[in-house]
């Protein structure tokens, strides 16, 4: 299919939407059967919140794939002991490479600008991260000589950190929360050249915090105003952020409805403010699905921005969401 996702922009969002649901519609056998099963046809849909969203929950038990090809990846969730995890099959690296490059650059300027550093042990521990293979591919674009994974050496991340800030030499230290806890119990600085970006995820190493406690630790180990957040997961293939408290906003070809609680069909109208369990359209999902019901609840801001505020009760928790959420 010839669409190209970083072209979308909010005047023509609905318009991309509903021609990747026919596409995916037509070239997805299980997306075809679910909306069948809903008796929902793509005639039958003119705005985005009535497209069917499919359960997070069939990328643990099928492959999710439109149209047939052989993927270049495969993006496993880390989920927890004993769990299924999810499995992405993704038929181009470039897309994912493209969406998150031009995600980065929207938000953050030219990966060049930084020491890129990731402190991510749990996800680099086992393979298939879709988190490391962002991360390894930002730091590849930094060039920069310092730039690079930490598993647990924290004495030579300390000496990084501690040289960068020195030189004023601008520093993203991207982390997952449990290890940036860790790593923080231990050193402290006054960081003003660095921003500091939690992924989320205690993965059961930690006690389960608030988001509002774990930055509350971060601000005041480091001195940093704000500590910032990614928001992405293996099912996805663009990122949300947030620069401070909690509140994320994502690309123009990725946005974020939610759902009522007692009612998976009522979905919020897009534009207006609503709290509910997220429901996520990520354009960049072309050859998977790009219409994902998730476990998260969520309040949505008017302007596009929200806040991911917990999880659906008994839903597994998940590598990226092991962290307790300010409601």
């Amino acid at each position: 299919m010839n669409f190209n996702f970083t072209k979308i922009s909010e005047s023509n969002f609905q318009a991309a939407a509903l021609e990747i649901f026919n596409f995916q519609y037509l070239n997805n056998l299980l997306y075809n059967q679910y909306c069948n099963l809903l008796k929902i046809e793509p005639e039958n849909v003119f705005e985005i919140n009535q497209i069917p969203f499919l359960p997070i929950s069939f990328f643990k038990s099928h492959e999710i794939k439109t149209t047939e090809f052989n993927a270049e990846l495969v993006f496993e969730s880390s989920g927890t002991t004993g769990s299924i995890n999810s499995k992405h099959f993704v038929r181009s690296a470039e897309i994912y490479y493209s969406s998150f490059i031009q995600s980065f650059k929207l938000f953050y300027g030219d990966p060049k600008q930084y020491c890129i550093l990731g402190l991510l042990p749990s996800y680099l521990e086992r393979g298939n991260s879709s988190l490391v293979y962002m991360v390894d591919n930002l730091i590849k674009l930094s060039g920069n000589t310092n730039s690079g994974f930490f598993l647990n050496d924290f004495e030579s991340l300390r000496d990084i950190l501690i040289s960068n800030e020195k030189n004023e030499n601008k520093t993203l230290l991207i982390g997952v929360t449990y290890a940036l806890l860790d790593f923080f119990e231990l050193n402290k600085f006054n960081l003003k050249h660095t921003i500091i970006m939690e992924t989320g995820g205690m993965k059961g190493r930690r006690t389960e915090l608030s988001r509002n406690e774990v930055h509350r630790r971060i601000k005041l180990a480091t001195g940093v105003e704000n500590v910032h957040s990614e928001y992405g997961m293996t099912e996805l293939l663009s990122q949300a952020y947030s620069n401070g408290n909690g509140i994320f906003h994502g690309p123009p070809w990725m946005k974020v409805l939610v759902r009522a609680e007692d009612d998976p069909f009522n979905v919020s109208e897009p534009g207006t403010k609503a709290k509910g369990i997220a429901n996520i359209i990520d354009l960049a999902n072309i050859y998977s699905c790009a219409f994902i019901q998730t476990d998260d609840t969520a309040e949505i801001e008017s302007d596009g921005f929200f806040k991911i505020t917990g999880r659906v009760a008994n839903c597994d928790l998940r590598g990226c969401g092991l962290m307790v959420a300010d409601i």
